[in-house]
């Protein structure tokens, strides 16, 4: 298994994301274009990167000082715990408010409260538990 976030992971991440009509379909549905970015709680800067062009997935990688519009951190033991069992729109809500789940940048509040946002972020988190 490639490690979590290294340039193998995030590139099978894309592969997965742009599999996936009910992620990339649905947002290219509202042009969502955005530098995604996660990586460990602790750490100064993310470890990987995900750029997103009108719902596609154009490149993935290991972080190199791109400015995110999103970035995600949580500890290594529950970003495990994710890949196993995937958050769910209350388990994300849940995971946020008790700060397992922490946004660096983006606004999660506005994000989940946009059906045409919140279904593909969290499918995009099951996506997460197939890549291995």
């Amino acid at each position: 298994m490639a490690d979590l976030f290294s340039e193998e992971w995030m590139n099978q991440l894309k592969d997965a994301w742009n599999s996936e009509p009910e992620v990339k379909d649905k947002l290219a549905e509202i042009n969502f274009s955005s530098t995604i970015c996660c990586g460990f709680k602790g750490d100064n800067s993310p470890t990987g990167v995900f750029v997103v062009e009108n719902g596609e997935c154009v490149r993935a990688g290991s972080w190199n000082g791109e400015s995110a519009d999103w970035d995600m951190r949580a500890d290594t033991d529950n970003w495990k715990k994710w890949m196993k069992k995937p958050l769910g729109m209350t388990s994300m809500g849940m995971a946020v408010a008790t700060g397992k789940l922490k946004f660096n940048s983006g606004d999660f509040g506005a994000m989940i409260k946009n059906p045409s946002m919140a279904g593909p972020f969290i499918k995009s988190f099951s996506l997460m538990s197939k890549i291995g």
